[in-house]
């Protein structure tokens, strides 16, 4: 059973058993005794990391970059009709699993309403493809990551995957929300395309045709009865191709979209995926916040980080600005990322505060706001001091954040967020204030 995984192709995403990790055995170094090993070992079973001693670490954004995304949260708040609030958070495997955007995005939803869950790719890429709230299964399908398909023709919709099934595929979707009021098919009609059906709880909301003259994205909404709690993709006939779903509410509030592509890079929305598809996605999708969060699989290729980087980067965000220019958009840093150092210590990759101070010198010659994860989680060593926490904040890789390492690097972002737009609402406060009392002078004695 161990082996299957290595000698069945349709198992690989599930090895259970790492062969190269055998002769690290070998290499097991054991704990240097300590002088004060009592006070060690508290310190490493209780150690002072706690999303409520965390301190808030400013973005910056000198030029106010993010002001759409605080206008739309004011009329959110405020429940104004319609007033959604949309953000896109594209990243790496971490945002994959949800980790992360999970935490943001019930954070959001608690204070200013929930719009819904939002996006979520058809069927698992990967076998710990996740979101929180939802339970996803799909079979039959010829799944494209756009980093690793096949078919290199950059249409693979607003998630980076595309989903190619003809008789037979199926997907299921179970929410755990009964209260979502509608579910949006995002598809690819195209010559010769063929048919799927659209199920709620078993009853047939419709048969959807992909035909059409010319290739070309497109969106099929439809109304979810009262307490659904499952939406289902089947009867295809012909050949289909499918990107996701979008579940939303009738009402105000976030709906924050997690949009991983496990092993991913910039150059996935600089290159792989093609400019006018993506931006038809994005013009769809009307985001208010895109945040572009790459870096950790770029930051131990140094010559990539120092000679590429800020091309790729440069090139996402003008696609980004072009497509959709109302927007705002966020650059987040990676995390830190660990690895063993010749003392036999944790360290942080070399080229990975490079890549960082990239970022945050191109977010600002660009207009755009950066959220430094980095240096806000703790900075260098960081994965090292996480992963010797009991229990561990931080897989054995030094790189994938256990679910409470997610929980405190989502959390740092939101209260940054929050703390911005706290200030965005003292700001029209006094300028509220400002023009009453200057069309209301005082009287002269």
């Amino acid at each position: 059973m161990i082996t299957a995984p290595d000698l069945i192709p349709a198992l690989k995403d599930y090895h259970v058993f790492d062969w190269a990790s055998v002769a690290k055995v070998a290499e097991f170094e054991p704990r240097v005794r300590s002088a004060n090993p009592v006070e060690e070992e508290q310190q490493r079973l209780k150690p002072v990391i706690s999303v409520e001693k965390t301190p808030v670490r400013p973005l910056v954004d000198p030029k106010g970059a993010l002001e759409p995304l605080y206008a739309a949260l004011f009329a959110t708040e405020r429940k104004e009709p319609g007033a959604i609030t949309r953000i896109l958070h594209y990243g790496d495997s971490p945002t994959t699993a949800d980790l992360i955007t999970a935490d943001v995005r019930s954070l959001f939803q608690k204070d200013f309403g929930d719009a819904g869950h939002g996006f979520a790719l058809v069927a698992k890429p990967w076998a710990w493809y996740a979101h929180r709230g939802l339970e996803i299964k799909g079979s039959g399908w010829k799944i494209e990551p756009a980093n690793t398909a096949e078919l290199k023709d950059g249409l693979y919709g607003l998630g980076a995957v595309s989903f190619r099934g003809g008789a037979g595929a199926q997907s299921r979707i179970v929410l755990k929300d009964p209260t979502h009021s509608e579910v949006e098919v995002s598809f690819l009609s195209q010559p010769g395309g063929g048919s799927f059906g659209v199920f709620a709880d078993e009853n047939p909301l419709e048969i959807v045709e992909t035909e059409s003259p010319v290739v070309t994205p497109s969106f099929k909404k439809l109304k979810l009865p009262d307490g659904a709690r499952e939406v289902r993709i089947a009867n295809i006939t012909g050949r289909v191709r499918l990107y996701g779903l979008r579940f939303g509410k009738d009402a105000a509030g976030v709906e924050y979209n997690s949009l991983g592509v496990n092993g991913a890079y910039i150059s996935i929305l600089a290159r792989m995926v093609d400019e006018q598809h993506w931006a038809e996605q994005l013009q769809h999708h009307r985001p208010n916040l895109v945040i572009i969060n790459y870096g950790t699989n770029e930051s131990v290729y140094a010559k990539f980080v120092d000679t590429a980087f800020e091309r790729e980067l440069l090139r996402t965000i003008g696609r980004v600005k072009k497509a959709v220019p109302q927007a705002a958009i966020l650059i987040m840093s990676p995390m830190d990322r660990g690895q063993k150092m010749e003392d036999g210590s944790i360290g942080t990759v070399p080229a990975l505060s490079r890549l960082v101070a990239i970022e945050q010198r191109v977010a600002a010659e660009q207009g755009c706001a950066f959220f430094n994860t980095f240096e806000a989680m703790g900075g260098p060593g960081t994965m090292g001091r996480w992963y010797q926490t009991e229990p561990r904040l931080v897989c054995a890789d030094f790189i994938h954040p256990m679910p409470n390492g997610a929980r405190i690097v989502g959390n740092l972002l939101y209260k940054s967020l929050q703390e911005g737009y706290r200030r965005h609402k003292l700001r029209i406060a006094q300028e509220k204030f400002a023009t009453i009392k200057g069309s209301n002078p005082t009287p002269a004695n």
